[in-house]
């Protein structure tokens, strides 16, 4: 006797129950998309600077040191003025769109870790060991804000970074200095090595490019004709 056929038809390739292609790596897509950020903000502006390396190296190092302030949102400003002051008056040169571009470095994503990184280090500057994490400061600060009665949540916000402001003002400036002038160094050293390192491989490329062209010119001449009549 014939089986009967089966309930369930064929699986196809449609059906299929494995995952899509690059499915399993979407986790890591915010993380591509921020290296893809970086290269295209940071990386290619630099690469593809036509002036000296010194000048391109430069304009690294102001908008780091602006970027490493305790600032965030005049940054930008502060170092168009910072070129324009530096130009004109003193006549320091230096690419103006890479120190507007490495201000990037701090912006609405990144700014909790670093301030935090500059109370720790103004913390310790300043020699307070008792709560050297602030953590019971900002919880102290944290209850007195928001336990008011009859505050909206956006006043307490705003109480809350004022309060912020006036009681870590201190330790955020002074531990904001070493960043300032360790990215400033670094960031000219750095910056002056891969600008020149590109522009030593661009001057290769292009004189390899100019033999090349030699050689195409001379095949299309006699080789004792000393008129460059074509042969």
């Amino acid at each position: 006797m014939r089986e009967p056929p089966s309930a369930e038809p064929p699986l196809t390739r449609n059906d299929s129950a494995d995952p899509a292609p690059g499915a399993g790596r979407r986790s890591f897509g915010w993380w591509r998309q921020s290296l893809r950020l970086i290269r295209y903000r940071l990386i290619i502006p630099l690469m593809r600077s036509r002036h000296p390396p010194e000048h391109t190296a430069r304009g690294v190092m102001v908008g780091l040191m602006w970027a490493m302030t305790p600032l965030v949102g005049i940054q930008m400003m502060l170092v168009a003025c910072t070129w324009f002051i530096a130009s004109r008056l003193f006549s320091w040169h230096f690419s103006l769109v890479l120190g507007l571009a490495w201000t990037w470095i701090t912006n609405a994503f990144t700014i909790l870790p670093f301030y935090y990184g500059y109370y720790i280090t103004g913390q310790i500057l300043l020699g307070h060991w008792d709560d050297l994490s602030g953590f019971d400061a900002f919880v102290t600060l944290w209850n007195d804000t928001f336990a008011a009665d009859g505050m909206g949540f956006w006043e307490a916000t705003w109480a809350y970074m004022v309060d912020i402001v006036a009681g870590w003002g201190l330790p955020l400036v002074v531990g904001s200095i070493p960043w300032v002038v360790i990215s400033g160094v670094g960031g000219y050293w750095l910056s002056l090595r891969v600008s020149r390192r590109h522009a030593a491989a661009r001057e290769e490329r292009r004189a390899q490019a100019d033999e090349r062209r030699a050689l195409r010119m001379g095949t299309h001449t006699s080789p004792g004709s000393s008129d460059g009549t074509p042969h």
